[in-house]
């Protein structure tokens, strides 16, 4: 596990960025965490570090978005709305085992749709100690997430 705090909204997405050039097809990322935490800004950065150029807006009334253009496409799932079940329609097994990168905001709503192997990342709004002041703890499973996250710990402190 490892946490960092970020200060503003282009720190967040900086941490997308630096992330996304380890990630492969099939990669599976959870964002949890409050609303307006800084989920969507953070796969903003994670399109940039992909090569993606298309604007990343939030899918929350559309549930799936798909960018294509970069290295590999990315899947940007908002699952808040399946809150009464509903996952297993939309063929999340389909996205999983495909060709991209998947983002899944708000997981615990689809929690037995998901693989084994996911790195999710918890988004804590702290709003006494700023505006735009966040804590993000990333929780690998599996050992390729394990290495990530460790490559990612380490270029934070260089």
């Amino acid at each position: 596990m490892f946490e960092v705090t970020v200060k503003s909204p282009e720190a967040t997405m900086a941490l997308g960025q630096r992330l996304a050039p380890s990630l492969q097809p099939r990669d599976v990322i959870l964002l949890d965490g409050d609303l307006g935490a800084g989920k969507t800004t953070f796969t903003k950065g994670l399109a940039l570090g992909l090569g993606i150029t298309r604007n990343v807006k939030s899918p929350t009334f559309t549930i799936i978005r798909e960018y294509q253009g970069g290295r590999i496409p990315l899947y940007h799932m908002d699952v808040y709305r399946l809150e009464e079940g509903g996952g297993d329609e939309l063929g999340l097994d389909e996205y999983f085992n495909g060709d991209g990168v998947n983002v899944v905001e708000w997981s615990t709503f689809i929690a037995d749709e998901l693989p084994a192997n996911y790195l999710r990342i918890v988004f804590k709004r702290d709003d006494e100690a700023g505006e735009n002041q966040r804590t993000l703890r990333f929780e690998p499973q599996g050992a390729h997430f394990e290495k990530l996250v460790q490559h990612l710990e380490d270029a934070s402190h260089e």
